[in-house]
């Protein structure tokens, strides 16, 4: 009776013997392999705002550098591009701020003159007898200091504590990215060493595979196996190959991945001090949680002081209409000489009430009006968005321990059926069929396990972020298990 072969089988020798590759059960993404259920939920603007580069460190160097979880999480905290315009982006506030200070704060500068002049006394109407047509030349000096104060201007005012919400959300926005470089950095970790955890299982399955083989060439030289079973097991010798080729170089370049984020030194070789930990973690409550992440989150409580901002701002507009008191004056020094000079001064109190600009103030209110309910809009909106990243992270977390736990019995399963499959072979039972079949399984079985285990340890990193708590959290939730 014809052995009959299963399609997958037939589908990965055809592509063998004419030289392609087939997909070998998972694809590399972003995120993790395809069928897993990873979703790395990363701010779609982090790529954008530098958050996926770095300023690298001066100079590579010989040794080989033993990076940790923690110790990638603070090189990116010192090195991310991300972070450091985000630092930047702060000192711009606190400029503006300043400019805005400066408009209440008194005005002060010292200015000193020496001139001389000669002047035609007919140019100015004097044509009297005995008045010369030409004055001079003569000179003088004058040193003198002026000031000028805005004793009361509500606009001014209103600006300066708006600026000030704004340094406040500034320095919150610093803070959030700070927690974006932990989720991105962390990920980027995880990534690789699930990579690594990829490429040792893949070498374990290649000299399972080339065991199989020679076993299998063996008893076909004794006469005791047909040739179809050589193929079958050379066949999946070379399946294993090629997914150990496309797991290094997955591998490879998660670690350059890595190195970018962090701020590494261009050329600089390192290794992966940590493996993937695990330990059961009991998330607290939704309602606990969205308590803490409405209290914590540094993004909304910078979206906070954003619409306070845009509520002075709306108020410093509508002061345009008030009127404003202003003081200036000035002392200074007069005459031929300085020995011959003498103190000079004014002083003067401006009472201003604007009467009509051509609408400026009110074209001014209309746009501060707009700004609030845009920021409103988008408190509001992120409001939801912590509440959908709460219940999502818990919903990962749940799910990917649960998968970790099954993955963990599915690889004890079939590495015992391959067990028992290749003790059937030698003793003739069956063909190399059920042990090919048998291998396929430990490695779908190990895929989904290191899968379930990257997404439970990023189910942690989110939880955490989503808390308003990265930098510690990731300290607390992935320092145990290790």
């Amino acid at each position: 009776m014809p052995t009959k072969f299963p399609r997958n089988f037939v589908f990965v020798l055809c592509c063998v013997l004419s030289g392609l590759r087939p997909e070998l059960g998972w694809t590399q993404t972003s995120a993790g392999p395809t069928g897993s259920s990873v979703q790395v939920t990363i701010p779609a603007s982090v790529s954008q705002n530098g958050f996926t580069g770095s300023v690298p460190e001066s100079k590579a160097t010989s040794e080989v550098l033993a990076i940790s979880f923690l110790d990638a999480i603070d090189r990116g905290l010192k090195q991310n591009l991300g972070l450091l315009l985000s630092s930047d982006n702060t000192l711009a506030a606190r400029g503006e701020k300043w400019k805005e200070l400066s408009n209440l704060l008194p005005n002060l500068q010292a200015k000193g003159q020496e001139s001389a002049q000669q002047i035609s006394a007919a140019s100015i109407g004097f044509q009297f007898p005995g008045i010369p047509r030409v004055i001079g030349p003569f000179n003088y000096l004058d040193a003198r200091v002026f000031l000028n104060q805005s004793v009361f201007n509500w606009n001014y005012i209103q600006k300066e504590r708006a600026a000030a919400e704004g340094v406040r959300a500034a320095e919150y926005s610093y803070k959030d990215a700070r927690e974006l470089v932990v989720l991105v950095a962390g990920n980027a970790y995880l990534q690789a060493i699930a990579g690594a955890a990829r490429v040792e299982t893949s070498e374990a399955q290649v000299k399972t595979a080339q065991a199989l083989y020679h076993r299998t060439a063996d008893q076909q030289k004794a006469g005791v196996s047909p040739a179809i079973d050589t193929l079958r097991s050379q066949v999946e010798l070379q399946s294993r190959k090629q997914q150990l080729i496309a797991a290094r170089n997955d591998f490879a370049k998660q670690k350059l991945a890595l190195s970018r984020i962090i701020g590494l030194a261009l050329g600089q070789e390192f290794t992966l001090s940590d493996k993937a930990p695990y330990d059961v973690y009991v998330a607290p409550s939704l309602e606990e949680s969205l308590r803490r992440a409405y209290a914590s989150r540094p993004d909304y409580q910078a979206a906070l002081a954003q619409v306070r901002a845009a509520e002075l701002s709306r108020r410093a507009a509508t002061a345009e209409h008030y009127p404003t008191f202003d003081i200036e004056g000035d002392y200074g020094d007069v005459g031929v000489t300085p020995a011959t000079s003498n103190g000079t001064f004014h002083v003067a109190g401006t009472v201003t009430v604007p009467i009509f600009q051509g609408g400026k103030e009110h074209a001014d209110v209309l746009e501060a009006e707009a700004t609030l309910r845009q920021a409103k809009a988008r408190l509001e909106d992120l409001r939801g968005q912590i509440d959908n990243d709460i219940r999502s992270a818990l919903l990962d977390l749940n799910a990917a321990a649960d998968q970790v736990e099954v993955a963990r019995s599915s690889v004890d399963l079939a590495e015992q059926t391959l067990a028992q499959a290749q003790d059937r072979f030698t003793a003739g039972v069956t063909d190399n069929l059920e042990v090919v079949q048998a291998q396929e399984s430990v490695a779908s079985a190990h895929e989904n396990y290191i899968s379930s285990l990257y997404a439970h340890n990023l189910a942690k990193v989110e939880l955490a972020r989503s808390l308003g708590n990265a930098e510690q959290g990731v300290k607390q939730y992935l320092s145990k298990g290790k």
